[in-house]
């Protein structure tokens, strides 16, 4: 069974190669701190850096309609160890609520449950997290699967309602039962207790990071646009679960195009079609339903418009039976391994790409600033020491004119900084401007504006125009923070170059900064409303307004943490382009100063020139001592990330 065991193995080594890039990243912080290289700023850098590393998740998230097999899957790929089924998998309806499972270090184990009574707020489940008292509290005990089963079958747990209190939750009610809830006999449909679950759970896989996102099927996902919004497309894989005996119905084709396929979704799209083992009865030879199987997924990736290679055959439940009792034939008739082997090589690699180009980057540019800084001290110092050991046998005369030379110099510098203050003024107020455009006071009156726009609307055409309105004020923002922008990066690259052609001091070209990122964010938020708005629209239109406007609520809650996290990196790119003037400022200052203090000295008789020397020649070590640690540690760092480099080419971080 070891094949059964990839994913876990594959998750364990990229949590070691997490941990070891931490690690390598942690020793540099270490050793800037002890050598007093660097500024607070690139401290913070590294530290947000390993709290990222140590915060990393993995999220696979897993989506089908009802009676798929999607519970038995998850069962079968996770938790076959226990030995039994953990997440319930009985027919019918097992799933009513997004489920997510995961362990957080310092939790205890225990199930929050989020009552569906709260979808009468306009508050988002993201804000919703923040308020424990909010949530039902029930223990979990992990002692055995039993009580598992029996605590988790909770998280299924439904209501009778009449049709008028569905929807003002939210629920569609269709008497077809085609395109929303179907009202029994009574004029009652049956709607989840719970709104969202959250499952602490100590699993060696969630304990490394993995988080298991279990989604209800199309209604319940078209009723909380969060999913839609936010849990999907934040997912790092979707793994989308069909079955053979139904093959592609209306309803899966809408989850597919409406949910999983939405927002540009290039990687992380992974179809199993289940329940293969249906296809097992009868006097068919093997190579009879290796050809029906062949056939059924030539038809699935047709009608879903993807490769072949990208759907998977398997039985979930065989596989899980298989895991159970060890029975290697069944597995491998179960093809249970064959999905198994994509996740791997899907989720793992690709959000290892992500992580390790994010961080590549960072340390990269840290690494970089810091040999600047010590090269420039050891340039600074080297040409101190040629002054010095060029007044061997000088007299006073050459050694005041040395010093009036140096003052000077200092002379000229200090003139110099007054044109350096003068472009500080204009950057702090250039600063502001950029960030009252992505300022949050600003999102906030507007999102006022809209929902009262929205309030006021009479039809679906008013409703369109209040978010056509609010999504275009977030666009005209993000130009005009990128003219800001622009206008701060044309005026420090002129500064830049003024300070190394006219002070020699050693300065690369300044970072750029792209708000391409939250822009296409927020073109995905707004394509993600337009699809829901036409949607809510076909499905029910006297509860379009009530839809519509807990659409907006959700959106307007990720544009919020889009400018949120556009403010962060505005900041952090902002602090990171001045960090390196400022530094070689004050160390080209220093330098100056202890030029003239020790010709000053030697003028005076205070000391002799040969100590001089050789306290210099003495540094000139230390600091040849440190680029050489610095790159010592700069290739330990690549090492653990793993980075291609060209055969012959340099180190990207130890160059």
């Amino acid at each position: 069974m070891k094949d059964a065991q990839m994913l876990a193995e594959h998750f364990s080594a990229y949590t070691q190669w997490r941990g070891d890039v931490a690690s390598g990243i942690g020793e540099l912080r270490k050793w800037l701190q002890e050598n007093e290289i660097g500024d607070a700023q690139s401290d913070l850098r590294l530290q947000y850096l390993l709290d990222r590393l140590r915060e990393d998740k993995l999220i696979v998230a897993f989506v089908a309609e009802f009676s798929r097999g999607k519970s038995e899957l998850i069962n079968a790929v996770f938790f076959a160890g226990y030995g039994n089924r953990i997440l319930p998998s009985s027919a019918g309806r097992t799933t009513m609520c997004p489920t997510e499972l995961q362990w957080k270090e310092g939790d205890q184990p225990e199930i929050r449950l989020l009552p569906i009574e709260s979808r009468k707020t306009n508050a988002s489940i993201t804000e919703l997290k923040r308020y424990p008292e909010e949530w039902q509290i029930r223990p979990l005990d992990t002692s055995s699967a039993e009580s598992l089963q029996q605590a988790l079958a909770q998280v299924g747990e439904t209501r009778m309602a009449t049709v008028a209190e569905a929807e003002a939750l939210g629920f569609p009610i269709d008497g077809s039962g085609d395109k929303g809830i179907r009202p029994d006999a009574q004029g009652k449909v049956e709607i989840p207790l719970w709104r969202h679950a959250i499952i602490q759970f100590p699993h060696p896989l969630l304990e490394q990071g993995l988080v298991i996102l279990d989604t209800p099927g199309l209604n319940a996902i078209g009723a909380e646009p969060e999913l839609t919004l936010n849990l999907l497309p934040n997912a790092h894989a979707v793994l989308f679960i069909l079955a053979a005996d139904t093959g592609v119905t209306q309803s899966d084709l809408a989850v597919w195009r409406e949910h999983v396929n939405a927002g540009r979704r290039q990687r992380g799209r992974i179809v199993a079609l289940n329940k293969i083992d249906g296809l097992w009865d009868g006097p068919r030879t093997d190579a009879e339903i290796e050809r029906e199987i062949a056939g059924q997924v030539a038809s699935v990736a047709s009608t879903l418009e993807i490769d072949p290679s990208q759907v998977f055959p398997v039985s979930a439940q065989k596989g899980l039976v298989a895991k159970v009792s060890d029975d290697v034939e069944l597995l491998e008739r179960s093809r249970l391994v064959d999905l198994e082997r994509a996740l791997s090589t899907e989720l793992l690699p690709t959000k290892r790409d992500i992580v390790r180009d994010n961080t590549h980057g960072d340390v990269a540019d840290i690494v970089s600033r810091s040999r600047e800084l010590l090269n420039a001290r050891l340039t600074g110092l080297r040409e101190q020491l040629q002054e010095l050991t060029d007044l061997r046998g000088k007299n006073q005369n050459v050694i005041e004119y040395m010093m009036r030379k140096v003052r000077s110099e200092k002379d000229e510098f200090e003139e110099g900084l007054q044109k350096y203050y003068a472009v500080r003024s204009v950057f702090s107020n250039l600063s502001n401007n950029l960030f009252g455009h992505l300022g949050l006071d600003a999102l906030r009156d507007e999102t006022r504006r809209t929902r009262e726009a929205m309030l006021d609307a009479a039809f679906s055409r008013g409703l369109r125009e209040a978010m056509k309105g609010f999504f275009q004020h977030l666009r005209g923002n993000l130009k005009k923070s990128t003219d800001e922008i622009g206008e701060i990066s044309k005026m420090l690259d002129a500064m830049y170059k003024r300070f190394t052609v006219e002070h020699g001091l050693k300065l690369a070209a300044p970072t750029a900064f792209s708000t391409l990122r939250y822009e296409k964010e927020i073109e995905r938020l707004e394509e993600a409303f337009n699809s829901q708005f036409n949607t809510v629209l076909t499905i029910v239109t006297t509860e379009k307004h009530t839809l519509t406007q807990k659409f907006f609520e959700t959106v307007a809650v990720q544009a919020r943490r889009t400018f949120e996290v556009a403010n962060r990196d505005a900041e952090q790119w902002l602090r990171a382009v001045m960090a390196p003037l400022e530094t070689q400022v004050r160390e080209y200052q220093l330098q100056l100063k202890r030029r003239l203090e020790s010709v000053k000295r030697i003028h005076q008789a205070t000391d002799t020139l040969e100590d001089r020397v050789r306290e210099l020649q003495q540094a000139e070590e230390t600091l040849v001592t440190q680029l050489g640690e610095l790159g010592k540690l700069a290739d330990r760092i690549e090492q653990a990330l793993g980075m291609p480099v060209a055969p012959g080419a340099p180190s990207a971080l130890a160059a």
